[in-house]
């Protein structure tokens, strides 16, 4: 039995689904941040669970060819990149790893899964920037990057998954806050106005969104802030006031001031302009989201010569991103998602793209998809759906099934859930292959699109 606190020499056999290091410890389980699969480490327990166990490596022994010297000075803090230590082609197998993995275990066959598609130059593609705001345990301010599994703030000058002018931007908000002793906020007292700083870039437009959450209304010094901001960056177009007065770890409220610009900005992805606004859900890596959507039409163009009645379904549409690409294969685009926000920006979209056959609506995908369905005398040739890490609902996945449609074109962030929602779907859908996309470099996400094909026998 293994106890806390005891030293083994181990061998790391695989990398687990966090990027972890995998040993196995006399039929144990033992998973091992850091390490590298075919290793050999010296590693302490740090905590025992029933069926697994986690420990800290005190020692290489054996080092992997595949480990590389981390470029970052939080990287061991913070936790954000866990595969900055490996090297970069070797992330890409390590995902795809995942994929199989997860897909094996739930469907009990080989599927097709291609290799993972990387980025040529993966560093500083964030076009998102989060940064909380806070005290630390010497009472000090600090800006920088949540600790892995807590709220300690690691502070952050430079990470190189960020852009660098957002970076630049974040700092400079952090100096004007303390030079003009405004009131950072504690998270154990709940008091102090700034929370967060977001800044929001168009990787193609270079339009710049700042926003400032904050916890009350005291910021006050709003005039100061625009002039210290826009006479040193021309890219900043809007600069908005969030209010988020929640205990909570949601980071942006619903309230939003704009006190510089018109409160939104606009990027370009692929051939269409799209708004973005505070609460907008836009991929915060637009030079793969590019190469995801692009692999998800490639699907519906390796289709036999399309007709006009061709009907598509865009489900948990966001800002309408993925059913504005496909509109124009299809003589009808329905595009549903929970936000309201997130639907007026869409159907912005569509208009500042001059995209008339596409209809928007906002509901729960479970509620309201039935509903349109019925409405409209819907019967879908081709369904996308990109839902969140939890993947398909039960009554959503019994509605896609009764449709049958010709495909089912599955966006997905999380393999685990994917690999549910595939074997719920299989009955009635074979899976052709499933394309593994790198939109996270240096961490253990991995995005996929799965092509599902309508069983001809059914």
């Amino acid at each position: 039995m293994l106890k806390k606190n005891e030293e083994y020499i181990v061998n790391i056999i695989d990398n687990g689904f966090q990027g972890e290091g995998v040993a196995r410890i006399d039929g144990v389980t033992v998973f091992i941040n850091g390490a590298i699969k075919n290793e050999k480490v010296k590693i302490k327990i740090l905590k025992v669970q029933k069926s697994f166990a986690y420990g800290k490596i005190l020692e290489f022994l054996e080092k992997s060819k595949h480990r590389r010297n981390s470029d970052c000075a939080t990287y061991a803090k913070c936790g954000g990149c866990n595969l900055r230590h490996v090297n970069y082609e070797e992330t890409l197998k390590i995902k795809k790893a995942t994929v199989e993995n997860c897909l094996y275990k739930e469907l009990k066959k080989e599927i097709k899964i291609n290799e993972t598609i990387g980025m040529e130059e993966p560093f500083f593609y964030r076009n998102k920037l989060l940064y909380p705001v806070g005290i630390n345990e010497k009472n000090q301010s600090v800006i920088g990057i949540y600790s892995n599994r807590s709220h300690n703030i690691i502070e952050t000058n430079k990470c190189n998954i960020q852009n660098e002018t957002c970076q630049n931007i974040a700092n400079d908000i952090f100096k004007f806050v303390k030079e003009n002793d405004i009131s950072i906020y504690n998270e154990k007292t709940l008091k102090g106005s700034l929370r967060h700083i977001v800044i929001r870039i168009g990787i193609k437009t270079n339009e710049i969104l700042v926003i400032l959450v904050l916890n009350d209304n005291i910021f006050k010094k709003d005039k100061q802030l625009i002039e210290s901001l826009t006479s040193k960056y021309s890219e900043i177009k809007s600069i908005v006031k969030n209010y988020n007065t929640k205990n909570t770890n949601v980071i942006l409220g619903n309230k939003n001031e704009i006190i510089f610009g018109s409160g939104y900005i606009y990027d370009v992805l692929g051939e269409y302009k799209f708004k973005i606004s505070p609460l907008s859900f836009y991929q915060v890596n637009p030079i793969q989201t590019k190469i995801l959507y692009n692999t998800a039409i490639k699907y519906v163009e390796d289709s036999p010569p399309r007709n006009l009645s061709d009907i598509a379904l865009d489900l948990y549409c966001g800002i309408g991103t993925i059913g504005i690409w496909a509109s124009k294969y299809f003589n009808k685009v329905y595009g549903i998602e929970i936000s309201e926000d997130a639907i007026k920006d869409a159907k912005e979209n569509a208009k500042i793209n001059n995209i008339d056959n596409i209809e928007f609506y906002a509901g729960d995908v479970e509620i309201i998809l039935p509903k349109i369905i019925e409405k409209n005398n819907i019967r879908p040739n081709v369904v996308f759906v990109d839902p969140p890490r939890k993947g398909l609902d039960n009554k959503t996945i019994e509605t896609l099934l009764n449709l049958e449609a010709e495909k089912i074109i599955y966006i997905s962030c999380n393999p685990a859930t994917l690999a549910r929602d595939l074997n719920l779907l299989q009955n009635k859908y074979e899976i052709k292959e499933v394309q593994p996309v790198d939109m996270f470099p240096w961490t253990s996400h991995v995005e996929c699109v799965a092509l599902l094909q309508l069983k001809k026998d059914i």
